[in-house]
This record gives C-alpha cells, structure tokens and sequence, in this order.
C-alpha cells in the first residue's frame, strides 16, 4: 500500500491541516507504510524532504476569516507524470483545493487509485461563498463522481456532503503525546511568579484575539501579576499590537515568529490556555494541544470546539464574543490553582484520545470499507 497525502494548502505556512498531515505521515513511517506528501508551491523556492513532492502553484486568498489556497496546477502533464511515477494506491486528500484538487481527479489515473477526502474546513460565516455559493454544490457534485469516501474531522464537516451516498465517518485530528507532553522543560524567563496566560494561532478575525486582549484589560484591573504571552503571527498582529499600547496594558508579550517544534514550550511556560476563536474552528487543534500538555482551557462555545470540550471543559466556554464572560471563566482559574491542576489533569486524559495511533487505526480501517464499497461498482 503506497499513500500520497495530498495537501491543498503550501506547506510553507503553519496550520492545522499541516500539522495533521504530518503527524499522520509520521504515524504511517512509524508502521513503515510508504507515504508522500503532495502539496502546492506558494515561494519561488522552497525546499523540503524527498518525501514532500511540490506540485502546482498556490495564491493566497482571504477565504472565511482567514488565509487559504487558491491553487494551480499550470502544467497538467506534470500530474500524469507525478502518478505514473510513484504508482500510488490511495490519493487521500486534505481539504480541496480549486483548481487544483480538480484537475488531478480528472486525470484518467486516478480510476485505478482508491481516492479519499478528508474535510478540514468549517465554512461558518464565509464571505467568498456567500459571494460564490456554486462552488458547494460543484464540490458536493464532484465527490459523488471521483471520491470513494469522505472524512470529517467532526460531525459539522460533513453536512457539506449531505447527499453523498459513500461512505462518511467522523475521525478527529490526531496529536503527537510524546511532543506535545507535560514533561517538555518550560522557558524560564516565563517562570517568574506571574499567572501565565497564553494564546497560540495565527492574528487574524475569526481567531478572535482582540475580544481575549479585552478580557485581559479587565482582569488585570484586580490581577496586576498575569502575563499574556501571543504566539502567532497574522494581518492583525500590528493592529492587535497598537490596541494594546493605545489601552496601557502591560505584560503583554508578542513573540516574533516561532518555529512548531518550540510550541510545547509555550504551552509548559503557561498557566491558562486560551482560545477566543469567533467562527470557522472545525475542531480546535490547539485546544488539544494544549490540553496535551496538561494545561487548563479557556475559550468561546463555538460549535468546532464544544466537541473538544464536552464534559468538564464545558464550563469553561464562554459565550462567543462575549469578553466579559471570557474574562470571567479565567478569572475562576486564576483564582483556584487546585482547579487548574485537575482540569489540566482531565485534559491530558481526554487528548489520549486523539493519539496518532488510534487516530491512524481508524483511517486505515475506514480505507478498508471504501476499498470493498469501490469493488462492489
């Protein structure tokens, strides 16, 4: 069995969707199952493994609250030759890019090849639908014709996909427990007595920093010893930071751009975690991430995280964008440090849930249904 992971996103940004496609890979080398990565070119030279194949051109775009691909495949032929190649049994690919993910699916060669999608995306509240609404129901009609099964990573990806009659199931994201792990040493300029509070993703609407900068503002009218430290970069980091200069508010720490390998780090430097996404989350990587690492969460009950959330987490939703209600789900762990400890407790034990192996199982298992449902046709 040979896999090409297909990306529709440039691998030369960060992201969640990189993130799953890369701890998959590494799960599948870990079981020696031969995998490679196909992903779109974004810079005029990017240089990456044997086992990433750049293939086509991405352009950003602003697309629901954030920055996706609108991806190129300018040389048509260079697909027959990529496939023809290295012979590929499973195309499994993650979110769907246009062009892009088009124009491979029409070749001729992908009959032959066992043709899966895993959906990443939530399109809650996107402006280029709503301008372009089409594009759904082109995506939903192309499905039915080349895709062999369709992956959520929760239940909200797949009401996209209401009338395809293949197989669909739900497979969260997986996580890396030994990266992403307690143990990981902290930074010890962060271990200075201060209540470390901390964000991680990019600086751009739909992540909702702004509202998480006005809870900070109020909190530390009666905490003055909290430190909130971003890590991430984005269209709204300059704006972001003059708010914070304009409003007076101190201990606010902007990191410059921080490599993915350094992110246990943060995550172990912190006290809280929080995540004031508005829109568009699917799941929320860094939820699990963070609770990975055995750290308490704080964020806005939208419909990608309740999942991550269900159970004791819940408590700690707050109404979405709702700074007052935010503020004050930290403000009860601020005070309660007992309740920090058993909430990150429970977290870390929830996030095993999402460990790479079991996660792996599962689409391994879900291949074997779609490969029986494909020879039946």
């Amino acid at each position: 069995m040979k896999i090409a992971l297909i990306s529709a996103h440039s691998f030369s940004q960060p992201g969640g969707v990189r993130r799953h496609i890369l701890g998959m890979f590494n799960e599948l080398k870990r079981r020696k199952i031969e995998a490679k990565i196909i992903a779109p070119r974004r810079k005029l030279r990017e240089r990456y493994p044997k086992h990433i194949i750049l293939l086509g051109t991405s352009f950003p775009i602003s697309f629901s609250g954030a920055i996706s691909d609108l991806t190129f495949i300018f040389t048509p032929f260079v697909i027959e030759k990529v496939l023809l190649k290295e012979k590929f049994d499973i195309l499994h690919f993650h979110n769907f890019s246009w062009p892009g993910s088009w124009q491979i699916l029409n070749s001729p060669l992908v009959k032959k090849t066992l043709n899966i999608l895993t959906f990443h995306a939530n399109l809650e509240g996107s402006r280029f639908l709503k301008n372009f609404p089409w594009i759904l129901e082109e995506l939903e009609t192309f499905s039915k014709k080349r895709i062999d099964g369709i992956i959520g990573i929760s239940q909200l990806n797949l009401k996209y996909f209401k009338s395809y009659s293949g197989p669909k199931v739900v497979i969260p994201n997986g996580i890396d427990l030994d990266f992403f792990n307690p143990k990981i040493p902290p930074i010890k300029k962060y271990l200075d007595g201060k209540i470390n509070i901390l964000f991680v993703g990019r600086i751009e609407e739909r992540k909702g920093l702004i509202f998480l900068l006005r809870a900070y503002k109020i909190l530390t009218s009666s905490f003055p010893f909290l430190r909130l430290i971003i890590v991430g970069e984005g269209p709204l980091k300059k704006e972001c930071e003059e708010w914070v200069k304009k409003n007076e508010l101190k201990n606010v720490v902007f990191e410059r751009l921080v490599e993915e390998r350094r992110l246990p780090t943060y995550y172990n430097s912190c006290h809280i975690f929080c995540s004031p996404a508005i829109f568009g989350e699917s799941f929320g990587m860094v939820l699990v991430e963070a609770m990975a690492c055995q750290k308490p969460v704080v964020a806005f009950n939208i419909e990608g995280y309740r999942e991550v959330l269900a159970g004791k987490g819940e408590k700690f939703l707050a109404e979405p964008k709702d700074f007052k209600d935010l503020a004050k789900k930290i403000e009860i762990l601020i005070k309660n440090p007992n309740l920090r400890e058993e909430m990150g407790k429970w977290g870390r034990e929830k996030a095993k849930n999402y460990a790479w192996p079991k996660i792996v199982d599962k689409i391994l298992n879900f291949y074997e249904v779609c490969k029986k449902e494909k020879s039946k046709k």
